[in-house]
């Protein structure tokens, strides 16, 4: 059986599907948001400089990526290494070589690439009309624009998602989740008068 196989039985055995899909949501909210911002402040300070925002953009997106990969993984391999050893506690015996051991390993490992990999994504999402349009290519519309449109896009999306999670109407929680993007966009709007 390969890693792969065993995948969807760790996290059966571990109880980390909620997990992966919170830590999902909230690390790309935060990489969504960040980027919203970003893009947000660049476009009101009037900047042509695409290598400069594409440059603060990626830095943003590589940092939320490496804080999110690493705060998960260690959090959770010491989650994973207590709950293992209470259930060692509970079962009287050895769990060394069990699948509960193996899952307690992998887990965080999967749980920090989701964490890391999803504000990565997304705020690559959102600032690739900015790496497009620095590297020559012509869109139809200018670039921070076109990425503010895409970071409220991303936000609607991920609303969407943990409405479908919920059972509840999926365009209703995208809407709330594009309405806090437009409150962090009036905050900007405020701060940057």
């Amino acid at each position: 059986m390969t890693t792969l196989d065993r995948l969807p039985l760790w996290l059966d055995l571990s109880r980390s599907h909620g997990i992966v899909r919170r830590y999902f949501v909230v690390n790309g909210f935060d990489g969504a948001l960040t980027m919203l911002g970003l893009v947000i402040a660049f476009y009101l300070s009037g900047t042509e400089d695409l290598d400069l925002v594409a440059g603060a953009c990626i830095g943003a997106a590589l940092a939320l990526g490496i804080s999110g990969s690493t705060s998960a993984y260690l959090s959770e391999a010491a989650e994973r290494r207590r709950a293992l050893s209470d259930l060692q506690d509970a079962m009287l015996s050895d769990l060394s070589g069990s699948l509960h051991s193996s899952a307690s390993r992998a887990v965080p490992w999967l749980i920090a690439l989701v964490n890391g990999a999803a504000p990565l994504a997304l705020s690559l999402v959102i600032i690739a009309p900015v790496l497009l349009a620095r590297s020559g290519v012509a869109l139809p519309f200018p670039a921070l624009p076109t990425a503010i449109v895409l970071g409220f896009v991303s936000i609607f999306g991920l609303g969407a998602f943990l409405g479908r999670v919920a059972g509840t109407a999926w365009w209703w929680s995208g809407v709330k989740a594009v309405v806090i993007g437009l409150l962090t966009a009036a905050l900007i709007l405020l701060i940057n008068r």
